[in-house]
């Protein structure tokens, strides 16, 4: 299908190495081609990197549909008659290609245009959100995703829970989603933990916790960087998709990269998820079971003010015990304290279920700022309507 083909949205990605980037405009431009059944077209830098989230993706191509949302290759030249659709995105600063700003600037009637920034828990940007920056004679608006009211809300399909709680209402699903991927049966009293980070010196200390647990703890990892930080005890053969290895209490089993759907049901089906960056983050939050965010790190120790804003909110329900507990653990975790985050470990091991408790019920809280895709929308035919 030509690029050319009239559209709604135009969201503009460039892949960074984490993933996390491409995730998210992945998951909004499905969302808003399937619930508004707008037409949108997704620009991205890297398909080749895309094509690990989406397999049936043809990196070769540089025009495709998957999904009734139209993917075009951004080093591609825009073709001359290329016109941008009603609302142009540029997700996570990245910048807009020269020849599509001044395409925008010849126009009479130029499209909404919107910065789609990073998710975060903080609270100033009750009072950027939605803000406009003048770009020459066109607008820019800043919109900020979020957990307030004030904010932009957070990416989650209307179905989503739904699916989750039929997924999770019957142990026959794990014991299918390990079968399908040739994994060991699920045992009896088993805590299934799911491992999807950025490289951590405090991950051994986590193993070392796991091999004499009171009960047998199956952690599944997804081939990424956390492999990186095991490999002085895990053999290079275990350090491929299908590896296995055993040790005390613990079964650690690797598994290859998956597309979105089969990650959600691996959060689904573990009863601890640790996951990293923006997209995993958000939806081991929607996966309504205890988690540990391993944030991307940032100069200056910045992104720990970010991480302890979210985990103000997200304690803000729990017992004063509890909430402790948590931040701490998160902490630890992200500066990297083995002892600590052992320490840690092992009191929530008491606090558990409260956590689970807590955990349920969290989705619900979050979602104060109501949905990202709803507010895109919302927000865009409110300025396409004061414009006309």
């Amino acid at each position: 299908m030509p690029l050319t083909t009239s559209a709604y949205w135009d969201i503009f990605c460039t892949v960074v190495d984490n993933y996390g980037d491409i995730g998210v405009t992945w998951r909004l431009a499905r969302q808003l081609s399937r619930e508004f059944q707008q037409p949108v077209r997704l620009w991205v830098d890297n398909l080749s990197s895309f094509q690990r989230l989406c397999p049936t993706l043809d990196p070769s191509q540089p025009s495709q549909q998957i999904d009734n949302v139209l993917i075009g290759h951004w080093d591609t030249p825009f073709p001359a008659d290329w016109q941008p659709g009603k609302v142009v995105i540029e997700a996570f600063a990245c910048e807009l290609p020269a020849n599509v700003q001044q395409t925008m600037l010849n126009m009479a009637n130029p499209p909404v245009w919107l910065n789609l920034d990073y998710l975060t828990a903080e609270s100033w940007i009750d009072g950027c959100h939605g803000l406009p920056s003048r770009q020459q004679h066109l607008t820019r608006y800043f919109f900020f995703p979020g957990f307030s009211e004030k904010s932009g809300g957070l990416l989650c399909e209307n179905n989503l829970f739904a699916k989750r709680d039929q997924w999770q209402s019957s142990p026959d699903h794990r014991r299918q989603f390990c079968q399908d991927r040739d994994l060991l049966p699920p045992q009896a009293d088993e805590l299934f933990i799911s491992l999807f980070t950025y490289e951590n010196k405090a991950l051994l200390a986590l193993l070392e916790c796991w091999l004499q647990h009171q009960t047998p703890i199956r952690c599944l990892i997804p081939m990424g960087k956390a492999l990186n930080s095991l490999r002085t005890i895990l053999p290079d053969a275990v350090c491929q998709p299908g590896g296995r290895w055993q040790q005390g209490s613990l079964t650690i089993e690797v598994l290859p990269m998956t597309d979105q759907d089969g990650y959600d049901q691996l959060l689904w089906s573990c009863d601890f998820n640790i996951v990293r960056g923006e997209d995993s983050f958000l939806r081991a939050q929607w996966a309504a079971r205890p988690f540990l965010w391993h944030i991307y790190p940032q100069e200056e120790a910045a992104h720990l003010e970010k991480l302890q804003a979210f985990t103000a909110r997200y304690s803000q329900k729990m017992s004063p015990e509890l909430a402790v507990t948590v931040q701490q653990l998160f902490l630890s975790f992200n500066q990297e304290q083995p002892a600590e985050l052992q320490q840690n470990w092992e009191k929530l091991q008491k606090q558990w279920p409260e956590w689970q408790q807590q955990s349920h019920s969290w989705p619900q809280t979050a979602l104060a700022g109501g949905n990202l895709a709803s507010q895109l929308v919302q927000f865009a035919e409110k300025q396409l309507k004061c414009s006309a």
